[in-house]
């Protein structure tokens, strides 16, 4: 397994992170455990930052909370000075909460109701990214009622097809997202925009999918962006001061994976911007990101408790764990590839071949295919790397299952931040009615 950021095989010959031993932190707080290298979180935070101050551009670097969202990261994000992208009022809840300055907040979503509508306003946050002409009039008519004026962005499709799995691509004409350039209704959405008055046009959105390890799709919708950016300059005059590229940037899950460093991204994007906007003489732009999987992804490591196993000879042997698809859905629902090792006997020899199963009762229920391990045995600590994005946000608790505990580590410290679930918190919102209840048997 590759080891990221603080990742390091101690002298006892075990997994540490952040200078605390993996095994000694399942023995305390249980396992499945989210263990999350609070170093490395900041240290990417902070490579975005410093590549986009380089370049001389005004810029807001917007942290996908979707990616991982808990109190503790939207503190994090707010201390390196990101700003912060929602997508629902759970996620706007749990800003709020943490104390996250609300005019750094930005809303996004393809269906967002009248009461998360409402509360944006309420709080008086940034940005609402409007995704469809329904949203667009019922923006409008809300914040009339309430006197307020929110500036928008348009989320707009620009047609390019990032290379990445068809479930989080989005940058296509076909999509659930957005008002696409190339049929006119990003035009249309402009033009009506401009009749309403409780709504301020920043600039436009674009968002071309995930997991990606090249620029070319990055400079591409630039230059859609630019083009129809001059359009609508041209013909309705209106002046974009703020252009968001979205996000997507890749990490490295496994071997193979290559994604490019940070800066290089931030170097495309801008230096596009800069060469085709100079290019129509049109004023340089604020230039926005929402990067979300290359902040927390790498710096997630899950820990489990290696339970049976099942050898079918000549076909496979499987080694099932105390997690699974109810913490990690990403293998069930993308075929994610990970890597991972023994973290209590991170340096013991590889010996065999095995298939790492959940425990939930589905088939699919698997989180790693063909993985070198040394042999294993019942008690054994399993660690997953890569597992900062998506799986905890994505967590269920299917079969009844608890979601995990998560920690912070760094300079030797584990902090908690967020629980285990208890049989309370899965089963105490539940309710019997009265005609269900049991009654006294009648006896004669």
């Amino acid at each position: 397994m590759y080891l990221h950021g603080t990742s390091k095989i101690n002298t006892a010959g075990r997994l540490e992170i952040g200078g605390c031993d993996t095994a000694e932190l399942a023995a305390k707080f249980g396992t499945p455990l989210y263990v999350f290298d609070e170093a490395l979180i900041r240290r990417r935070c902070r490579e975005f930052v410093e590549a986009f101050r380089a370049t001389g551009f005004q810029f807001q670097v917007a942290y996908a909370s979707k990616a991982f969202c808990v109190m503790a990261m939207c503190r994090i994000a707010e201390e390196e000075g990101l700003s912060l992208d929602v997508v629902s009022d759970g996620e706007l809840y749990t800003a709020l909460r943490a104390g996250f300055p609300a005019d750094r907040i930005h809303f996004h979503g393809n269906n967002k109701t009248p009461e998360e509508i409402e509360m944006a306003l309420d709080a008086k946050i940034g940005c609402i990214v409007v995704d469809n002409f329904m949203e667009l009039h019922l923006l409008n008519e809300i914040a009339k009622e309430k006197g307020a004026v929110m500036n928008i962005l348009f989320r707009v499709t620009p047609g390019v097809e990032a290379h990445t799995h068809e479930f989080i691509s989005t940058g296509q004409t076909d999509t659930k997202f957005g008002f696409d350039i190339g049929n006119g209704s990003a035009y249309q959405a402009i033009r009506e925009a401009l009749a309403l008055k409780h709504v301020n046009i920043l600039g436009v959105h674009s968002h071309i999918g995930s997991q990606i390890f090249e620029v070319d799709g990055f400079r591409l919708a630039a230059e859609r962006v630019a083009e129809f950016a001059q359009t609508v300059r041209q013909e309705l005059d209106i002046t974009f001061s703020v252009i968001n590229l979205g996000g997507g940037f890749g990490i490295r899950y496994v071997e193979g994976d290559s994604p490019l460093p940070l800066s290089q991204y931030v170097q495309a994007i801008t230096g596009s911007i800069k060469s085709l906007f100079a290019k129509h003489e049109y004023p340089l732009p604020e230039i926005w990101i929402e990067p979300g999987r290359s902040i927390v992804g790498d710096a997630g490591t899950t820990l489990y408790t290696v339970g049976s196993t099942k050898n079918i000879p000549g076909v496979r042997k499987y080694v099932s764990v105390d997690g699974g698809m109810t913490d990690n859905p990403r293998p069930a629902l993308y075929d994610a590839k990970y890597e991972a090792l023994l973290a209590n006997r991170a340096n013991d020899p590889n010996e065999e071949t095995v298939s790492i199963a959940g425990k939930c009762c589905e088939t699919g229920d698997m989180l790693i295919r063909d993985l070198e391990l040394p042999a294993t045995e019942a008690g054994d600590i399993l660690a997953v790397s890569c597992t900062g994005a998506y799986n905890y946000s994505m967590a269920s608790n299917y079969n009844r299952l608890r979601r995990p505990a998560v920690v912070f580590v760094r300079d030797g410290e584990a902090d908690l931040v967020v629980r285990r679930e208890t049989f309370e918190d899965v089963a105490g919102k539940d309710t019997v009615p009265e005609r269900m209840r049991k009654q006294p048997v009648a006896r004669s």
